[in-house]
């Protein structure tokens, strides 16, 4: 059995090695919206062959179907002559080449969702993002290759972290650039137009930003600002594991923000957000994709990588991966000058109120957060405020938690920089692959000196209330907890369409008691045609067991609901630093 093993091995492992393959894209219309495919095979040496498109992005955690974008699939043998392509599911091909060694596959996919994760073509500009547009042969995903790009006419510029080929390679008519295996080339977007184009260097690392669309930014600013953050972040690690980074930054109406890769990102902001407060929360944006270098891209679970893109990869642990990293995000900016201490706690303080606060906390754990990201956090719904919880300010919360716990165990010397050290060393240099969750809470004890177990069945497991007092203490802060009470109707609205819209309703609130649903439409309150804000006027006015009577539209037919205002209580948190000197040292350490 070993030996026949050892042979299906070897035999894929020489598939794979010698399979070659290029991947070229065209854009003859970009008006369309369509990127032209073509995937050529060499070397081949089976009877057929299966491809298949991904259904999601790796770090967006939604099966979007991206086949759904491509049209008929064909494949030519080496003479031109049209070989049989049938359709085995959503998002795989079989290909008979009985006796064929080389192939070329074609394809065309629409194009037209700008997004951080999606790819979009018109005659503006081209993103690509590869999950959307490159197939891969089943089971040969790590066959090295090349990747030739024929631009527009108009279009002067491509940007990608992909690496050039050889100069004899390039032509005037495209550019090529080479690829490892299948999961770096999905893992380098690529930006083609006239994008604007500036380099700075940062941590011994060459950064490039290009940029699409019209915005108010300075470049000088930017590569000092940004500079700042990505200096900071390597500080971190104690270096910076690329040679080269990329960011490309798309200013639209709408920003999005960010999609991490190995050595790139892609940001997606409001054309003007580049002053004032707004350039803040860019740089922040900044700082989080940066973090993502390490801390996913290789601190991260054992499910994300290599990756499967056939279907959802389920990991509990996105609390630590998002979390961790909007805590990082935060410490940044504080290291980097660009918030004070007291901004900086006020910032955790609104975090632990927001985690704390929401109903959907005391309903689902971090964990099953994380684990339910496809189905819930990315699909949310008219009730997720009720059921749901972010792993993002959730784990962000727990990462500052930890932060303590380490600071004073080991008084002021060690904080949890050096335990993201720790990971990256134990899993990703020794061991080149990621941690089970096991792994993770047993590191965690190991380094924090403490059993962990209860600490994760409670709050990470469980959806308890942490005891900040208890942990913030020791580092200097003195958090208070108090019970916000206030009358509360419970309900939101919104205008449209010239109407008052019930959009959500809070559990156990006294829009719930009253009958009320999300659509409904409010007419009238006590006698009063109402529009959105004399309605939330009227409802806020009103003081604890007061009644309103509320007239509603439902599937066109009239009623009217009686609703008796009801008190809302939710936890409330008030961080302070204290006068121990002792404590105040670690406070220091910790907002060094």
């Amino acid at each position: 059995m070993k030996l026949f093993l050892g042979i299906i091995i070897s035999l894929t492992t020489f598939l794979s090695w010698s399979m070659e393959i290029t991947y070229s894209v065209s854009m003859s219309k970009p008006q369309n919206h369509y990127f032209e495919v073509e995937m050529a095979l060499s070397n081949l040496n089976q009877k057929s062959l299966v491809v298949r498109l991904p259904v999601w992005a790796p770090g967006s955690y939604l099966v979007r179907e991206f086949s759904k974008n491509i049209n008929l699939v064909k494949a030519f043998d080496d003479k031109g002559k049209e070989i049989k392509v049938e359709k085995l599911s959503k998002n795989a091909w079989q290909i008979n080449t009985t006796g064929i060694k080389s192939i070329k596959i074609r394809y065309e996919v629409y194009s037209f969702e700008l997004s951080v994760r999606t790819s979009f073509l018109d005659l503006t500009h081209a993103y690509i993002s590869g999950s959307g547009i490159f197939m891969y042969v089943d089971n040969n995903k790590n066959v090295k290759g090349t990747l030739r790009i024929f631009p527009y006419e108009t279009f002067k510029r491509i940007s990608t972290a992909l690496p050039l080929a050889p100069l004899e390679k390039q032509t005037n008519a495209s550019q090529t650039f080479l690829f490892d295996n299948y999961d770096q080339l999905l893992d380098c977007p690529i930006e083609i137009g006239n994008q604007v184009v500036f380099e700075f260097n940062a941590a011994g690392v060459k950064h490039t930003v290009a940029m699409y669309g019209d915005a108010n930014y300075s470049v000088s600013a930017l590569k000092v600002d940004m500079a700042k953050i990505i200096e900071s972040e390597s500080a971190v690690f104690g270096f910076n594991p690329n040679k080269n980074y990329l960011f490309i930054i798309h200013n639209v109406v709408n920003g999005q923000g960010g999609l991490e890769h190995i050595n790139s990102t892609t940001l997606s902001v409001n054309r003007w957000t580049y002053s004032g407060p707004e350039y803040i929360g860019f740089l922040n944006l900044v700082a989080h994709e940066y973090f993502h270098l390490w801390n996913v891209k290789r601190i991260r679970p054992i499910e994300l990588g290599p990756f499967d893109y056939d279907k959802e990869v389920y990991t509990s642990l996105l609390w630590v991966m998002e979390g961790f990293t909007s805590y990082y995000d935060e410490l940044t900016m504080l290291r980097t000058g660009y918030y004070t201490q007291a901004e900086f706690l006020t910032k955790i303080q609104s975090l632990i109120n927001y985690a704390e606060g929401s109903v959907g906390s005391r309903i689902q754990p971090v964990a099953h957060a994380s684990f339910d990201a496809w189905i819930k956090s990315y699909r949310p719904n008219e009730n997720s405020s009720n059921t749901t919880m972010s792993y993002y300010s959730r784990g962000s919360v727990l990462a500052a938690v930890i932060d303590a716990i380490i600071i004073n165990k080991y008084n002021g010397t060690k904080c949890l920089d050096h335990f993201m050290q720790h990971l990256y060393k134990t899993y990703y240099e020794k061991q080149n692959r990621g941690f089970t969750e096991a792994e993770f809470k047993n590191e965690l004890a190991a380094f924090t000196g403490e059993d962990m177990n209860d600490f994760f069945k409670r709050y990470v497991d469980g959806t308890e209330i942490i005891p900040f007092a208890t942990y913030f203490s020791k580092i200097g802060v003195d958090v208070k907890q108090n019970a916000l009470t206030k009358p509360s109707f419970g309900a939101t609205v919104q205008n449209s369409d010239g109407k008052v819209i019930v959009k959500s309703i809070r559990a156990g609130s006294a829009a719930e008691d009253a009958g009320l649903s999300v659509n409904d439409e409010v007419i009238a309150c006590n006698g009063y045609r109402v529009d959105q804000a004399m309605f939330d006027a009227m409802m806020n006015g009103l003081a604890l067991n007061e009644e309103a009577e509320v007239l509603l539209s439902r599937d066109e037919i009239l009623f009217s609901s009686r609703v008796k205002i009801t008190n809302y209580t939710r936890p409330q948190f008030f961080m302070t630093p204290t006068n121990n000197p002792t404590e105040n040292f670690k406070f220091n350490y910790w907002l060094r």
